[in-house]
């Protein structure tokens, strides 16, 4: 089925062409519709927003219009209502009809101003089963995700607080409540012995594009020899995309102390990154090394950094 918009890695190629630039895409004519790209394989040129009508999720919608603004791709609002008080919303106090009033507004008012293609989605169920099984029917390759913190997060998405990120069959951003402004212009990798540098690569390269960003490397700090030669390897092969495509970067290594996420998140706060990349880790420990803890303090870290957290499929075709 045809859906009338390119794949996400077509707008990703912007990084091959300096030709090319996102004031050149006409994004107000990219046609964009949820019910034709169900059946469609692989991932589209659309970033996921759910929303809930805060102020932070609001916040996650402006990053996510500025970024497809400038990847010229249409955006999905998706509302997802608990299905046990569906009935009470529809006979009682009207806020399922409010609510699909939200999204037509938020449509008219940012579609406009951004000059992208927003549809609007409701989906009636259980909040992690909703955006899940969106992701599954419209395979955004982006999505774009608020929080108010732990505390918020787990408010809004209960027990699966994590999992709606770390389950998730697409690429995520998790925002706070900080605005866009001048966008990703500092941009820090954290790298250990378990980075896969492929997907972080790829997105290095479509972040650099559209932000002309700085790139820091923050890697471990490992006594043992082959960990070391294997994280020295994981670094060659990131810096040397990066010095041939002239993109500017630094490398710093972490400390003594075995708490690698802490000082991941005090440099970050002190070089005042504009976002931490890495790759999800899987919600498992292994060898000792608690992932779990990993994923949870960088996306719920104090100073409220952006966290893009790069799914495994990296950017397909």
């Amino acid at each position: 089925m045809s859906t009338g918009y390119r794949s996400f890695a077509t707008a990703a190629g912007l990084m091959h062409n300096p030709e090319l630039s996102p004031q050149n895409c006409d994004a107000g004519h990219v046609q964009f519709n949820v019910n034709q790209v169900k059946k469609k394989n692989g991932f589209n040129q659309v970033i996921l927003v759910p929303v809930d009508f805060s102020e932070v999720t609001e916040n996650a919608m402006l990053h996510g219009l500025e970024l497809a603004r400038r990847l010229c791709c249409g955006m999905c609002l998706l509302h997802v209502f608990e299905k046990k008080t569906d009935t009470i919303l529809n006979k009682e106090d009207g806020r399922l009809e409010k609510a699909q009033q939200e999204l037509q507004g938020y449509k008219e008012k940012y579609g406009l101003e951004y000059q992208v293609v927003l549809d609007p989605l409701i989906r009636e169920g259980a909040l992690f089963k909703g955006i899940s099984k969106t992701i599954t029917e419209v395979r955004p390759h982006l999505m774009v995700m608020g929080t108010h913190g732990k505390q918020g997060l787990q408010h809004l998405f209960g027990s699966h607080a994590l999992r709606v990120v770390l389950d998730a069959a697409c690429t995520v951003i998790v925002v706070q409540n900080i605005p866009f402004s001048k966008g990703y212009q500092r941009i820090m990798l954290p790298v250990n012995s378990d980075a896969d540098p492929s997907g972080l690569i790829e997105w290095v390269l479509v972040m650099t594009r559209l932000f002309n960003s700085e790139i820091h490397l923050f890697q471990s700090l490992e006594l043992n020899e082959e960990l070391d030669k294997h994280i020295k390897k994981i670094i060659g092969q990131i810096t040397g995309v990066l010095t041939e495509r002239k993109i500017s970067f630094m490398v710093s290594t972490a400390g003594l102390a075995t708490d690698f996420s802490g000082q991941v998140l005090g440099y970050a706060e002190a070089t005042a990154q504009d976002m931490i990349m890495t790759m999800t880790m899987p919600a498992t420990d292994a060898s000792g090394y608690s992932f779990s803890d990993w994923n949870e303090r960088l996306m719920f870290n104090p100073a409220r950094i952006p966290v893009m957290f790069v799914e495994h499929a990296g950017l397909p075709g």
